[in-house]
């Protein structure tokens, strides 16, 4: 399976090729994509994202996997949280969400299993 493309970013607004809904933030794998709901595990953009953010994604079967910090970057990802990442043996890029999906998106159009969660907004 292929990593869907992001067809398109705006604040508060991403669309994955292929998904007939539209998202806020999103988590994307080979395959598929769905809504990051933060709610989910507590995150903010203190401390950042999680490991308990990433492991759905981490369980597809993704070699790289790719976070945006939001377009202003507010998200923080901690240390921590990159340590735990590449304890699965998955390389970890980080960038503000544009840069993100720009990265994502070529990756995905090489091929790559990439996976990623990206936050559309602050």
């Amino acid at each position: 399976m292929s990593s869907p493309e992001i067809a398109s970013l705006s604040w508060g607004h991403m669309k994955v090729k292929g998904c007939s809904s539209s998202y806020k933030d999103c988590k994307v794998w080979p395959g598929g994509s769905r809504a990051w709901d933060w709610r989910e595990t507590g995150t903010d953009h203190y401390p950042g994202v999680q490991p308990a953010d990433l492991e759905e994604v981490l369980k597809r079967g993704v070699d790289i996997l790719v976070i945006g910090r939001g377009m202003s970057e507010a998200l923080q990802v901690p240390p921590s949280t990159l340590d735990f990442v590449r304890q699965q043996g998955v390389d970890v890029k980080v960038f503000q969400t544009e840069k993100a999906v720009r990265e994502y998106n070529t990756l995905a159009g090489q091929g790559a299993k990439v996976g990623g969660v990206f936050h559309s907004t602050c």
